[in-house]
């Protein structure tokens, strides 16, 4: 669910910082090809609590940007998806060859329960509302809590040069893939297309039919906090 987006005149020849907060539920902004989103899609299942979402900057480049959260209540419910996204081109997956990303984050509190994931989602209908797919990608760069993907473990796996322990269930009809770390990975530089060819060669990932439509990462916080996230750098390629 997405609010308008805010189209600003350039100042200057040079991609400029651009800055917003976004407090209120699904308050978005998009700059320089990226978005933001503070989607506080689950804040329902919370007894108390709030989040922020503030854009550092944002350019061609990359973004850096952070969340701030408190939740209390429905302990096995995620609260939110704060997240910075790229903006695609949706096609098959097949017809991508670049998905590469790059980050560097870090949680000021970790006695919390929540993860730090990538979540991209597929659908076979390039107009399928971007809220869910037929197939979802996480991949999880830290894990914070006794929290659990969707699923059951498929056991470990060795992907763009690491082991992960792979997770596989359904999400309503939605068909869910995670991919977990042993430790958190707090400095992550990747081509995503690895995990989609690892899927399609092992698991029958119909690459050919599905087409990517969101790139995103961001925090499932649970519960727990005052705690904030800092993205210092996020870039995602796709092409």
């Amino acid at each position: 669910m997405k609010a308008t987006t805010f189209a600003l005149a350039a100042l200057a020849p040079v991609a400029l910082a651009q800055q917003s907060t976004l407090c209120g539920q699904y308050d978005y902004y998009a700059a320089s090809g990226y978005e933001f989103n503070n989607n506080n899609w689950g804040k329902g299942s919370a007894s108390s609590g709030s989040q922020c979402t503030y854009v550092d900057s944002a350019s061609s480049s990359g973004v850096r940007w952070h969340t701030t959260w408190e939740w209390q209540g429905g302990q096995d419910n995620v609260k939110a998806y704060p997240y910075s996204g790229r903006q695609i081109q949706k096609k098959p997956i097949s017809q991508y060859s670049n998905l590469q990303t790059n980050t560097q984050w870090s949680y000021d509190n970790t006695n919390i329960r929540a993860n730090v994931a990538y979540d991209l989602f597929t659908a076979a209908d390039v107009n399928h509302a971007t809220s869910s797919g037929d197939y979802e990608l996480m991949v999880w760069l830290g894990r914070f809590g006794n929290v659990y993907p969707i699923g059951q473990s498929q056991g470990q796996v060795n992907v763009a040069g690491r082991n992960w322990e792979l997770f596989y269930g359904y999400n309503g009809a939605m068909q869910v893939y995670s991919f977990i770390p042993s430790s958190p990975i707090n400095s992550f530089n990747a081509n995503l297309k690895d995990f989609f060819t690892y899927l399609t060669n092992s698991k029958g990932f119909p690459a050919s039919q599905q087409n990517l439509i969101t790139y995103q990462f961001g925090t499932e916080p649970f519960t727990g906090g005052k705690a904030t996230l800092t993205v210092n750098q996020w870039s995602a390629e796709a092409s």
